[in-house]
């Protein structure tokens, strides 16, 4: 028969290549999804320039990662969580706008470098769905106090490093909830072995997709720059005190023993803004209006022009009841704090000049730019800051402790080796 298959063999050979490789709860995955997961996490190696390990401890590596991601996302079916396709379809097109492409040229690159668009698209869709199971399992019951920001700052100006940024890798050699003193034994020794490996001259993050148990195994134990308060509390004073290429002693927490190195260090420059000094004249549209506001506002900037005074024209004319008292007077505006078309045309006015009418969601208004500056922001930005690290912090220990307890209450059966 040649190279044609009897549908017997056809049967059998689409069996092979698509066994159970891991049992979960009450689902599967299979080998295809391992093939795919594997070929993507190849990829991104690659493109990192990171030598993989072996073909074996890959696999396992990125099974794993398999499991826990089938495990939230059926978290998230049990609590109804879904994601429609315009949501969808416009997180895609956002991908494609920041990397400077349309929607099919984005497509085209994908097919280019090995990617299916349609499995791309359904992962895209976990993304989304796990991120929101985070935010209502996780990050909805977390709280910042102006009290833990206070101490934050304090804490940080003592040791001089609010504005420090850490570029840090992280290896994590797991223990089980309620780990027997056996198990922490072996945990120790295995993360004692791995330390003198690395002070052996082993690569960071090669050692890290071969043998840590931590989320960003599969990127070389990679955890991006950080500020000091997105520092796990475990080992932010050991990273604080550590120079760059410095590689920790293993340190003990409840989820097992972590291994830090400093990849770089780089202190933040004080944040400075770009503010204009603004007042505004708004009148909103009323349906019974005899002239509509954008002709009221010319006549108004007319008047201005042949010398009005804004303040009592405003006072007299503006709907905005909050800065009309003030004769439109906003203060000082920075971006980010008013309306992107009303930030786009105060922000290209030069000192004193009035703009031409324009329009918002609020109505019609005209503008004028009093004076530009450059302000020194950094202690407000450090108050902002503050919150977000220290949510971002909580959230991360947060969400970690709470994988690890829907992985120790699911049902696994690996296959991997039938």
């Amino acid at each position: 028969m040649g190279a044609v298959a009897t549908p017997l063999l056809a049967e059998e050979r689409v069996v092979t290549l698509n066994r159970i490789v891991a049992v979960v709860n009450d689902q599967v995955l299979t080998q295809n999804e391992l093939k795919n997961e594997l070929f993507a996490v190849r990829q991104q190696l690659r493109q990192q320039g990171i030598r993989p390990p072996s073909e074996e401890v890959l696999r396992k590596q990125v099974l794993e990662r398999l499991i826990t991601t089938q495990i939230q996302l059926q978290q998230a079916a049990l609590l109804g969580i879904v994601v429609d396709e315009e949501t969808l379809n416009n997180t895609i097109k956002n991908i494609a706008a920041q990397n400077n492409l349309t929607l099919a040229e984005f497509r085209d690159v994908l097919q280019r470098d090995g990617f299916k668009f349609p499995l791309f698209r359904e992962d895209i869709r976990k993304e989304i769905i796990i991120r929101r199971l985070r935010q209502r399992q996780v990050e909805s019951r977390i709280s910042v106090t102006a009290q833990e920001i206070d101490d934050f700052i304090a804490t940080q100006k003592a040791q001089g490093n609010i504005n420090s940024d850490y570029h840090l890798g992280h290896i994590l050699v797991s223990l089980p909830d309620e780990a027997t003193p056996a198990q922490i034994k072996a945990a120790k020794n295995r993360a004692l072995a791995i330390l003198q490996e690395l002070k052996s001259g082993a690569d960071f993050k090669q050692t890290a997709i071969a043998r840590s148990d931590g989320r960003q195994a599969l990127q070389g134990g990679d955890l991006g720059w950080r500020k000091s308060g997105e520092l796990p509390t475990l080992f932010a004073d050991v990273v604080m005190n550590m120079k760059v290429g410095d590689v920790s002693e293993p340190i003990r927490s409840a989820s097992g023993f972590h291994i830090v190195t400093l990849f770089d260090f780089r202190d933040s420059e004080r944040h400075i803004i770009r503010q204009v000094q603004a007042r505004h004249i708004l009148i909103k549209e009323e349906a019974d209006d005899e002239v509509k506001p954008e002709a009221q506002l010319k006549e108004i900037r007319d008047h201005l022009l042949s010398g009005g005074d804004f303040a009592t024209l405003a006072k007299r004319f503006s709907d905005d009841i909050g800065s009309a008292q003030n004769g439109g007077d906003l203060g000082w505006v920075s971006h980010g704090v008013m309306v992107k078309p009303f930030e786009e045309v105060i922000f290209n006015l030069r000192d004193g000049e009035i703009s031409a009418p324009f329009e918002t969601q609020f109505g019609w208004h005209i503008a004028q730019v009093l004076a530009h500056r450059d302000f020194d922001n950094t202690e407000e930005h450090n108050n902002t800051r503050a919150r977000d690290l220290i949510f971002q912090r909580k959230s991360e220990e947060e969400y970690l402790s709470w994988l690890r307890k829907i992985r120790d209450e699911a049902y696994v059966e690996y296959r991997l080796d039938d």
